[in-house]
């Protein structure tokens, strides 16, 4: 059984940067294993009646991450604790061990990560990107493929007029407080990306799991199923430059080229 290893920083990052991809793999019969660094507990909320009493917002975002990991099909999902909002100086030498006790342990044929950038310059996902190129490349020609998730400039900008044209997502609306330019590359020729067009309907009720992060005034809650095929049916990676006894991992069997959109 060929097996992904998915790292990121927060619930909701591995729906909305390769959920379709999870989905595709997990239905080829590809084990994936998520790990999330950590429980989202400094993250917004879209309605305060989702967080119950104690305040607790890192125990309602792990239900609703486990709740999203259920219906991509990942097989073993692995939640840890480091600080959210500081992943990239807290506990640097415990998060680079849990990597590469995961990389022991499950043996993956790839490893998926946020790119250098971390999709938009966020300082948690920075981190996890650096602790898991450095977590992968301890494991010099041994180590399996690294690949970073990424997307096109703009993407997310058409995303969000979709969202208008149904008659959400307000003039200032954003994602979580940013602007929808700010993610993504506009440099993508050295990337390739894999259809899931038909997955994009598990990816988005994966998305909707995220209750606390995808409130009303987000414009995923607006579009409908053609615009999610349309805008969240591609999803795209590209190889780190690492030694790797692997040519071609199953990432890059189901890679087609980028094309100019």
């Amino acid at each position: 059984m060929k097996t992904v290893l998915a790292v990121f920083a927060h619930p909701d990052d591995e729906s909305l940067m390769c959920g379709g991809t999870l989905a595709r793999l997990a239905d080829a019969g590809v084990r994936t294993i998520v790990i999330c660094g950590s429980r989202g507990e400094h993250g917004s909320v879209s309605d305060p009646s989702l967080v119950p009493d104690d305040g607790d917002l890192g125990n309602v975002r792990v239900a609703e991450l486990k709740a999203a990991a259920a219906i991509l099909g990942v097989h073993e999902l692995i939640v840890l604790d480091h600080k959210d909002g500081d992943l990239r100086w807290h506990d640097v030498l415990e998060f680079h061990a849990d990597i590469v006790g995961a990389i022991r342990t499950f043996q993956p044929d790839a490893v998926v990560t946020f790119a250098e950038n971390g999709l938009y310059w966020h300082l948690d996902h920075i981190g996890v990107h650096e602790r898991t190129y450095t977590a992968v490349k301890s494991f010099g020609e041994g180590a399996p493929p690294l690949y970073y998730v990424t997307m096109p400039k703009g993407l997310i900008q058409r995303l969000v007029e979709a969202a208008r044209t149904k008659g959400g997502a307000a003039g200032d609306s954003s994602f979580w407080g940013l602007e929808p330019e700010a993610f993504g590359e506009t440099e993508l020729s050295n990337s390739f990306s894999i259809d899931v067009r038909p997955w994009t309907a598990r990816k988005m009720a994966a998305l909707r799991c995220h209750r606390t992060q995808m409130g009303a005034a987000n414009p995923i809650a607006w579009i409908d199923d053609d615009d999610a095929r349309r805008w969240l049916g591609v999803e795209y990676f590209r190889r780190a430059d690492l030694a790797s006894a692997t040519s071609q991992s199953v990432l890059e069997v189901l890679s087609e080229p980028v094309t100019s959109s």
